[in-house]
């Protein structure tokens, strides 16, 4: 059934429903049966940590969405930006689509680079006040013109198992035998493009831009999920990189960039997931095909350190021996690897797992419920291998995506993945395949940044929340610097309504919460309840089910020592303890996506699709609005 409109009324953006709900009774809707729920506790002295706007980030945000959210920051990324040539506004779609080079449609090609697709893209972005992040190429390769070209001609390679529905010559790589083709000349498509490659792209937006201290690009990534090179760029990369070429290029391009642009911030390795943590693409590549012990041979080559602490030693290293930081944030993609959980798939089943595995991001309790089969704690994970091997290195997550963004479980379970950003002190995140305007996905980045319609945003200064039950009812807090008022945050996972007792230190001895709630009731609509009476900081809630709930104490309902406490500028302190992981699988990327070359697939993506039977407007040429 087609979703319907969003409301707009009044020449401010505003929710269908706002201030519609005179006369109810609590933060329930009317006649719900409630159910004993968990007991729920803020304290606004306790835990308090600094919140980094930089994780309420998207890639390639909608134009309509980035502008009304004022996001922070917007990524350009993905399989096809590591072979991006800025000259000819030209890609190579790799493995996403029969590796062929597709030109951009522009309106002048002649005076190109102006006007380019990347150009039009920090346009906006500047314009919006959104920072943007650039995927610059490490792979060494990208397109060599304008004419659209493919990797592997059937003409020049043979006949093979798939070919593009639109361009009978481009084959996917795998012969009629279902052997990969090898040796395949890299000219076909591409030329080399090193470091002054990059140098020279990134003084071209300087030049129109500003530098990042003046408003230009602030960050550059490091290329894109390099470690699987091997599969989705295989026809300019067959074989996987080593660790000791991830950092030979790492030093050359991140040196390039900072010569040009000292103030711009770098974004790397960026790995596709769990096994990028600890096999470099060399060793996912030979584990997938051959036996291999604890220690795969390319760790072997290193000590057998694992890569990721080996590559952040090796930069902390270069730094200490040159006074210059390449690498700024430690970025790692992380998709959920249980069954349909970053799909589109909403049976009852995913969806409980759906709502379950955002644990994977923090619970040191939860074992993963995929081949990974054991506590992930991503964010701690990270922050731990940045504090034992390169101190003062951010900690970023460029691509995640927990499936169902258009569903309402989707959208609780993104306001839950934002909520655990936030206390974690995760310092930069980008939502991969980012919701439509209208999408409940939306609607819980809204209740971070625009719950009112008006701009009014969840607060800046985390501090301490805790849920008897935070699987089923999740709760995060923060005080709000520009006024001092206290946000909450209460999702409820489950299908019934929940009453609970919610207890916050730091109120006066009688306060009034502004209520907003989202949720399946109207999925089209933030509302705007009537006010939460607390009497001596203490009140019992009704959560109705499927439901996002946010209160707002504004400063007046503080006690006079916490009402205007400073925002706070310290990291996140680390909560609990990081156990030691089994590395898994090496060949851990081929087990989640079920990648074998035969098939066009970005499996690794959680807008995973088949070749439709109308070929995608990109497929030919792409297109930026």
């Amino acid at each position: 059934m087609p979703r319907k409109a969003l409301a707009v009324v009044s020449s401010v953006l505003m929710f269908a429903g706002i201030g519609a709900a005179a006369g109810a009774a609590s933060a329930a809707s009317a006649g719900s049966a409630a159910v004993a729920g968990p007991t729920l506790s803020v304290s606004l002295t306790a835990g308090r940590h600094a919140i980094s706007r930089d994780i309420y980030g998207m890639n390639f945000a909608p134009a309509r969405l980035e502008s009304q959210l004022k996001l922070p920051v917007v990524r350009w990324g993905g399989n096809a930006t590591t072979r991006y040539n800025y000259l000819l506004d030209t890609a190579n779609h790799a493995s996403d689509w029969y590796f062929e080079n597709i030109p951009n449609t522009v309106k002048n090609p002649a005076v190109l680079p102006n006007g380019s697709t990347a150009d039009q893209f920090i346009g906006r972005n500047q314009r919006d006040g959104a920072d943007s992040i650039i995927t610059v190429p490490l792979i060494g390769w990208t397109p060599q013109s304008r004419a659209q070209a493919c990797g592997f001609s059937v003409a020049k390679y043979g006949a093979q198992q798939s070919t593009d529905p639109y361009d009978s010559d481009c084959g996917n790589g795998v012969n009629t035998s279902g052997q990969y083709i090898t040796g395949n000349n890299p000219a076909d498509t591409s030329r080399r493009a090193g470091a002054s490659f990059v140098a020279k792209w990134v003084g071209y937006l300087d030049s129109k831009y500003g530098g990042a201290a003046a408003g230009g690009v602030k960050f550059y990534q490091l290329d894109n999920e390099p470690d699987i090179w091997f599969a989705t760029h295989r026809d300019v990369h067959p074989a996987g990189a080593t660790y000791s070429e991830m950092l030979s290029k790492t030093e050359k391009v991140a040196a390039a960039i900072k010569a040009t642009d000292p103030a711009a911030q770098t974004i790397g390795p960026s790995g596709w997931g769990w096994s990028s943590l600890f096999y470099s693409g060399s060793d996912q590549q030979y584990c997938a095909s051959h036996s291999c012990g604890s220690v795969p041979p390319d760790a072997a080559r290193h000590g057998g350190v694992p890569f990721a602490a080996w590559y952040l030693r090796e930069l902390r290293a270069y730094q200490q021996q040159t006074g210059v930081r390449l690498l700024d944030y430690f970025d790692n993609h992380w998709y959920p690897q249980e069954a349909n959980v970053d799909t589109e798939a909403d049976d009852p089943a995913t969806q409980a797992l759906r709502l379950r595995s955002t644990r994977m991001l923090w619970d040191p309790h939860y074992v993963d419920q995929s081949w990974i089969n054991q506590p992930v704690m991503a964010i701690p994970r990270m922050k731990q291998l940045v504090a034992q091997n390169y101190p003062g290195t951010k900690v970023a997550i460029t691509e995640y995506n927990f499936g169902a963004l258009d569903k309402i479980d989707g959208g609780l379970a993104e306001a839950d993945v934002l909520g655990i950003f936030g206390r974690e002190g995760l310092d930069l995140a980008t939502l991969w395949g980012p919701p439509a305007f209208s999408d409940p996905g939306a609607f819980a980045f809204r209740m971070y940044l625009d719950y009112d319609g008006r701009g009014s945003a969840f607060g800046d200064t985390s501090v301490r929340a805790v849920s008897s039950a935070q699987t089923t009812l999740a709760i995060y807090a923060a005080q709000r610097s520009s006024d001092g008022a206290l946000t909450a945050i209460v999702i409820n996972k489950t299908h019934h309504a929940l009453a609970s007792p919610l207890a916050v230190t730091g109120l006066a001895a009688s306060a009034t919460a502004q209520v907003f709630q989202y949720g399946q009731a109207d999925p089209t609509a933030i509302v705007h309840l009537p006010a939460q009476a607390f009497h001596n900081g203490s009140a019992t809630v009704t959560f109705p089910a499927y439901s996002i709930t946010e209160f707002v104490v504004p400063a007046s309902g503080l006690a006079a020592a916490v009402a205007h406490l400073p925002r706070a500028t310290s990291a996140a302190a680390a909560s609990v303890p990081v156990p030691a992981a089994r590395p898994g699988p090496a060949d851990g990327f081929l087990r989640a996506t079920g990648f074998d070359g035969r098939r066009v697939a970005g499996g690794w993506n959680p807008k995973a699709w088949d070749p439709p039977a109308v070929r995608p407007a990109w497929a030919h040429q792409a297109t930026v609005n």
